[in-house]
């Protein structure tokens, strides 16, 4: 995701390669991160912060604990942007006392080709400047809302996890239609493209998914038997739990061990 944020901030030209620069843990991510993008990268997190006006946290949540805050002055009147799943403001505010503003945000992967859908809070109330930067930084990976944390959990369950469902789904289709005597290669691409297809006309269509489904079932049809059987199934009562057991660890995860 640091990766997608760099690209899209670049390609966006909210500002330049000359203006970012990053660290990581010793494993040389930061180094790797600057040769693609062309951004600095620097040895220590003092040195970071110390010309930034924003600073964003890219890392695996239990890193958060090794960083070495609390004595960095810098930090006052800048905003921090956080991307860690299950971390609560109130676990960043302890950490970056000094920041004028934290930011929670949950981005999701098809942000890394700038269609992605980012849900954010924050610890303050947000001067209307510092939201323009937000959501603009965070805009560079697609859309933004603007949400309550009491919600952040539920969007990490359903918009933060969905494309693997969604991919889960496609590889679904794609094995059925094996089983139905497709191909692989045709069958895969049939999942693909109906899938792409449909969420687009969707977007474009401006109907309920309930609706444009009802345009595809005729009495007695193919799609009326198909759909049977997701019923029979309970389909949609797979979803509601698979989006309850995400949500249900996301909050597992933001308690402190």
């Amino acid at each position: 995701m640091a990766t997608a944020m760099v690209s899209g901030l670049l390609d966006t030209e909210f500002c330049r390669n000359t203006e970012i620069c990053c660290m990581s843990a010793p494993d040389g991510t930061a180094e790797e991160l600057a040769l693609k993008t062309g951004i600095g990268v620097v040895p220590n997190l003092s040195q970071l912060i110390e010309n930034a006006d924003i600073l964003i946290l890219a890392i695996k949540p239990q890193q958060l604990e090794t960083l070495e805050v609390s004595k960095l002055t810098s930090l006052s009147g800048k905003l921090v942007i956080s991307i860690l799943a299950g971390t609560k403001l109130a676990n960043l505010r302890t950490k970056f006392s000094e920041a004028k503003n934290i930011i929670r945000a949950m981005p999701n992967t098809p942000g890394q080709i700038g269609a992605g859908i980012t849900c954010y809070t924050s610890s303050k109330q947000m001067s209307n400047e510092d939201r323009i930067s937000v959501e603009r930084i965070l805009g560079s990976m697609g859309k933004v809302i603007h949400l309550p944390e009491s919600q952040i959990d539920a969007v990490t369950a359903l918009s933060g996890s969905g494309p693997a469902y969604v991919f889960e789904f496609v590889a679904g289709l794609r094995d059925a239609g094996i089983e139905a005597g497709l191909n692989k290669e045709v069958a895969y691409k049939l999942a693909i493209e109906t899938t792409l297809g449909s969420s687009r006309l969707l977007v474009r269509s401006g109907e309920t998914p309930e609706t444009l489904r009802d345009l595809v079932s005729s009495p007695g049809g193919t799609t009326l038997a198909g759909l049977a059987e997701m019923s029979k199934a309970d389909f949609r009562g797979v979803l509601r739990k698979t989006v309850q057991a995400a949500k249900k660890r996301s909050i597992e995860l933001s308690k402190p061990a």
